[in-house]
C-alpha cells in the first residue's frame, strides 16, 4: 500500500477498501461500526443531544494534540455541555492528496484513544481525498448523539442574577499553543494545548447536583466571547474578578508581549458554568477532584445590572468594561 494518499485512495475502489481497512477499520472497529450506508443504534427512552462539528486546525499537529484528538473532544465536549453522555459518533475525512499515510494513521489512533476515555464509539464515516492543493492536509468533520441526563437543562438563556461564574481550569492555552506553533512571532514558551474530553468532568459535576444552568466549552473566542454570548442570551451583567481568573505563566507571558487579552484566547478542555451561589463551592470541589480541571475556579457573579455586558473588577477594586470581541483573533485554531 501506498505511503501516501492518492486520488484513487477516494475513488471507491479496491484503493479505498484497503484505507479504510488498515486505518479506520483497525482503530474505531466496535460491535457498532458499519461497512453499511447507515449504522443501526440502540438508545433507551429520553432526550437525546446532536451536534456536529468541522475541525480545519493549522498546524494539524502541536503540543498536546492534533486534529483527531481536536476533532474527537470538540463534539463530545459540546455533548457534555448539554448534560448528554456521548454515545455516538460519526467521522468525515477530506484529505488532501499526498498526505502521509503515517499522519494519517498517527490521527486515526489519536482518535481511537481519545474516544475510549470520552466513553464513545465511532460508528460510521465517510472518506473523501481532494486533489493537491484543493485542502490543506486533511479536514475533518464529527457527528455526534448523546444522552441527556434526566433532571439536567442548560442553556445561555439560563443564567440568573446571583448566579456564580465558574471556570474548570487555567484559560487561552489552546489558542497561544496554536500562535506558538506557527511560528510567526519567534516567541519560545512552555505551553501545551489544553484539548481533553470533559464528560467524566460534566459527570462529577451533576452527581453533585443537577441545578446548573450553564455549561459551556470555551473554544473559538475563548472565555470572553463565551461570557458575552451567555449575557446577551440570559439579558444579565456579569461581573469578574480579575485576579480569581487563571493564567498560565507561559499564556500570561505571550499574551503581554503581544497585547493579546488572554480571555478571548481558544480553549479546548475548559468549560465555563454558571450555577447558583450555593451550589458553587460543591462543582469546584467535584471538578479539582477530575483530571483536566483540577484549578476550576469562580471567577465571577451574575447581576442585574448593565445587561448584556462584562465588566472586570481589578485586584485594587476599580471596575472596567471587558472589550467586545470583534473580527478573528486567530483563525484555524480548530
Amino acid at each position: 500500500m501506498n505511503d501516501r494518499i492518492t486520488l484513487a485512495h477516494g475513488a471507491g475502489g479496491t484503493q479505498t477498501a484497503e484505507l479504510i481497512d488498515r486505518v479506520f477499520k483497525a482503530h474505531f472497529s466496535n460491535p457498532q461500526f458499519t461497512a453499511d450506508d447507515a449504522a443501526v443504534l440502540e438508545t433507551e427512552a429520553g432526550k437525546l443531544a446532536f451536534s456536529t462539528d468541522g475541525f480545519i486546525v493549522s498546524p494539524a499537529f502541536f503540543p498536546g494534540g492534533n486534529i483527531g484528538k481536536l476533532s474527537i473532544c470538540g463534539t463530545v465536549n459540546d455533548l457534555s455541555c448539554m448534560g448528554a453522555r456521548p454515545l455516538y459518533l460519526s467521522c468525515a475525512f477530506v484529505i488532501e492528496e499526498g498526505f502521509e499515510m503515517a499522519k494519517l494513521e498517527e490521527i486515526a489512533a489519536a482518535m481511537e484513544k481519545t474516544a475510549a476515555q470520552a466513553g464513545v464509539r465511532i460508528v460510521a464515516g465517510d472518506t473523501k481525498v481532494a486533489g493537491k492543493g484543493q485542502v490543506d492536509g486533511l479536514f475533518i468533520t464529527t457527528t455526534g448523539i448523546g444522552r441527556i441526563r434526566e433532571g439536567v437543562s442548560t442553556s445561555g438563556a439560563y443564567a440568573k442574577p446571583g448566579d456564580k461564574v465558574i471556570v474548570s481550569g487555567d484559560i487561552g492555552r489552546h489558542g497561544c499553543t496554536i500562535l506558538l506553533a506557527r511560528n510567526e512571532f519567534g516567541i519560545e514558551a512552555d505551553v501545551t494545548s489544553d484539548c481533553a474530553p470533559l464528560w467524566a468532568n460534566v459527570e462529577a459535576m451533576m452527581d453533585t447536583t443537577n441545578d446548573i444552568h450553564v455549561i459551556r466549552d470555551a473554544t473559538r473566542g475563548g472565555v470572553g466571547t463565551v461570557l458575552y454570548e451567555i449575557a446577551e442570551q440570559s439579558k444579565v451583567g456579569i461581573r469578574l474578578n480579575t485576579g480569581s481568573i487563571p493564567v498560565q505563566d507561559g499564556v500570561r507571558g505571550v499574551c503581554g508581549m503581544l497585547g493579546l487579552e488572554p480571555l478571548y484566547l481558544a480553549c479546548e478542555g475548559r468549560l465555563v458554568i454558571f450555577a447558583p451561589a450555593d451550589k458553587a463551592d460543591a462543582i469546584v470541589a467535584a471538578l479539582r477532584a477530575c483530571p483536566n480541571s483540577e484549578n476550576a475556579a469562580v471567577i465571577g457573579e451574575v447581576t442585574d445590572e448593565m445587561p448584556g455586558h462584562v465588566i472586570l473588577r481589578t485586584e485594587i477594586g476599580a471596575e472596567t468594561m471587558l472589550s467586545r470581541p470583534t473580527g478573528e483573533l486567530l483563525p484555524r485554531i480548530c
